[in-house]
């Protein structure tokens, strides 16, 4: 039993080197194809990928959505303190409720137009 054990660890020996350099470790044989991926693999490396640029683009929109969010309500902000200070100076001109009979008056006109 040992004899044959011994015998398998040790590689046979191959022939003498054409080129006469025996000292170099032997070569296989270049296969480009042999590194090719199964079809089952590529699939599913497909699926992943896709999967995950799914996952990036909601992920993108989720950011989006919060960033037009803030524009939104910095946009309404604006719009409102504008408005506050167009009453203002129209305050200045005219009588207070004056002023407030035209705020009613616009308000009425949005709620319609809208």
């Amino acid at each position: 039993m040992s004899s044959t054990t011994a015998a398998a660890d040790k590689p046979e020996p191959q022939g003498m080197r054409k080129n006469g350099k025996q000292w170099h470790p032997s070569r296989k044989a270049f296969r480009p194809a042999s590194g090719l991926t199964s079809y089952e693999q590529r699939t599913k490396l497909r699926m992943a990928t896709a999967a995950m640029k799914a996952k990036e683009k909601e992920m993108k929109d989720e950011k989006e959505a919060e960033r037009q969010q803030r524009v939104q309500a910095i946009k309404e902000k604006r719009a409102k303190k504008e408005e506050k200070e167009r009453y203002e100076k129209m305050a200045e001109k005219m009588h207070k409720k004056r002023v407030e009979r035209l705020k009613r008056k616009e308000k009425r006109n949005k709620l319609l137009n809208s």
